[in-house]
């Protein structure tokens, strides 16, 4: 019986035994069929690298894509409000023209309906027998021919201000629909704008912080520089003009007078001799005579780029003063340091 005991307790320590290097056996298969999935499937059993930071290279290099970009905007956005005032001037124009006409036709119809009146009241049987009856019928076909060509004339009249009435018409509704086409492209235009200020945000985000940090160190080593403008005429006044506003902040679409973009700072310039220039380097260009590079003289615009969208103003020896780029101020540059496009002269 005892031995019965025996056998039956060893039976019963061997299946426990086997049921637990069984159960071993199956966690180590879970285990190893884990990693083999893991491996085929492409999870990571270890937590991912960061990916490496750009180098101050890589980020001096997006940043100076972005400056190119703001300007480029800006000077789209500059452009199209240039266009915007010209159509509102066109608008006005029309509005006054239609306003006068309409005005001198009233009172040209009011001659004419007294005229017609008078004639209703002498006319017909009336007027054949005050020639049959006056004392002198030369006198009276004198005055009659007088009258016909008084009437003639007041038809014509008011006929060509009836003209002139349509004709001004016209130029209102062309005036109106440019109107209407240039507040279109602003409202696009200013699509343009939200994302110049947005990548405006991003140049001085975190992300550039290192390259603004020393952006700032070179910005704050900037000094005015008193330069000898070489001239007499407007060019050379407006050249010293733009001379005294260095060191003030670049503000894309600003005008002055305490900050500018490019063609901001030109146009102000120019304001003070007396010569109006749109606030635009797309009209700037067109604003002159075309110079080479080795015919430039102090004064005369000189412009960046395929697109033009950078302009300076000349101040010899290879120089020019210029509002740059976002965060940076007014200062005397090398027009070696960008691709050259063209030189213009607005004055003498």
């Amino acid at each position: 019986m005892k031995r019965t005991r025996n056998l039956e307790g060893r039976r019963e320590g061997g299946h426990a035994r086997r049921e637990h290097v069984s159960r071993g056996l199956t966690h180590r298969m879970v285990v190893i069929g884990l990693a083999f999935a893991s491996l085929t499937l492409g999870t990571p059993l270890v937590a991912a690298t960061a990916d490496p930071k750009p180098n101050l290279g890589e980020l001096s290099k997006q940043v100076e894509k972005l400056h190119t970009e703001i300007e480029t905007l800006s000077e789209q956005y500059n452009g199209e409000r240039v266009k915007l005032k010209q159509a509102q001037r066109a608008s006005e124009a029309a509005k006054k023209t239609l306003a006068g006409s309409e005005s001198e036709l009233a009172a040209r119809r009011t001659r004419a309906s007294l005229l017609a009146q008078s004639s209703y009241m002498t006319g017909g049987l009336g007027s054949a027998l005050a020639f049959t009856q006056s004392s002198d019928p030369d006198a009276f076909l004198d005055q009659a021919t007088t009258y016909y060509a008084l009437q003639q004339q007041q038809s014509e009249e008011v006929a060509q201000v009836a003209q002139a009435i349509k004709t001004a018409e016209r130029a209102q509704a062309s005036a109106k629909a440019r109107t209407s086409e240039v507040k279109k492209l602003l409202a696009e235009i200013g699509t343009k704008r939200t994302k110049i200020e947005r990548l405006v945000t991003r140049v001085e985000s975190n992300l550039f912080s290192e390259v603004r940090s020393r952006a700032k160190t070179t910005i704050g080593s900037r000094v005015r520089i008193s330069v000898p403008i070489v001239g007499d005429g407007k060019a050379a006044e407006a050249a010293r003009w733009a001379l005294t506003q260095q060191l003030k902040p670049y503000v894309w679409g600003a005008e002055g007078p305490n900050s500018f973009d490019c063609s901001g700072l030109v146009m102000w310039a120019y304001q003070k001799v007396g010569i109006s220039l749109p606030h635009y380097t797309g009209d700037q260009w067109t604003a002159g005579t075309h110079v080479s590079r080795n015919e430039l003289r102090p004064g005369d615009l000189v412009f960046f780029y395929g697109d033009l969208h950078h302009v300076g103003i000349y101040v010899g020896a290879g120089m020019m003063i210029h509002a740059p780029q976002t965060g940076d101020v007014i200062h005397i540059a090398s027009i070696d340091n960008r691709p050259f496009a063209g030189g213009v002269r607005v004055a003498d």
